[in-house]
């Protein structure tokens, strides 16, 4: 027979990486409100949370995606080490973990200055930096690759019967898509959303990441539950 510790590793590894899963959310959310909140010249319903990451203390925001990044991707290989029936196909742990490839991106590649911000900046700039462009390609895992990830884990949870959870899966990626595509409309200067467009796209954001944090913490309870840890 395997020694206790032995057959433990593994289930520990990941209740280790849904940890990660779990805490991803919270911490980029918390993140980003409390430095919108205090960042002179910033206003959270009309600019970017990318924005952050421009000016003296950009680098705060930077560190935010980057932590948040491999929190997500160790939450993805989590969730497919669960073998969890939500997310049972590798196409929806590799979206997830695409999302968290992509906030790592937008560590490294900073956004190009949109409407107004820093102060000085003109609202829209006439042609993007290369920067900027792989900066915005960086954010397509997550504004879209999460809402994929959603419809995959609702039909999987229609497939096996579990309503509630298909449901909110639905609701969530149909939500993330509807506000992404008005934050995008405002950010591009559209006159009746580029005042709310950040609002738009923090609703998006925390419905994606809150929709994430209920699953990690669905598949660590279900792991708990299934394969408890032997201590002799």
């Amino acid at each position: 027979m395997e020694p206790a510790s032995a057959q433990n590793g593994p289930v520990r590894l990941t209740r280790g990486l849904l940890r990660c899963g779990l805490a991803a959310g919270p911490v980029f959310v918390t993140a980003f409100l409390i430095q919108g909140a205090i960042r002179q010249g910033y206003r959270p319903s009309r600019h970017p949370v990318s924005s952050l990451a421009l000016g003296p203390r950009g680098w705060v925001q930077a560190a935010n995606f980057a932590g948040t990044g491999t929190l997500v991707l160790a939450g993805a290989a989590g969730l497919w080490r669960a073998h969890d029936p939500a997310v049972s196909t590798q196409a929806g742990s590799a979206l997830i973990g695409a999302a968290g490839a992509g906030l790592i991106g937008a560590a490294v590649f900073a956004t190009d200055p949109v409407s107004g911000y820093p102060p000085g900046t003109p609202d829209a700039l006439i042609a993007p930096s290369r920067t900027g462009t792989v900066h915005n390609l960086a954010a397509v895992p997550v504004f879209a690759g999460l809402p994929a990830a959603a419809f995959i884990s609702a039909w999987q949870s229609a497939q096996s019967h579990q309503r509630g959870l298909g449901l909110y899966s639905a609701a969530t990626a149909t939500t993330m898509l509807a506000t992404s595509i008005l934050a995008g409309a405002g950010f591009g200067q559209s006159p009746r959303l580029v005042n709310l467009a950040g609002l738009f796209q923090r609703a998006s954001i925390v419905t994606g990441f809150g929709w994430l944090t209920g699953l990690s913490a669905r598949a660590l309870k279900r792991v708990s539950a299934t394969q408890p840890l032997q201590t002799h």
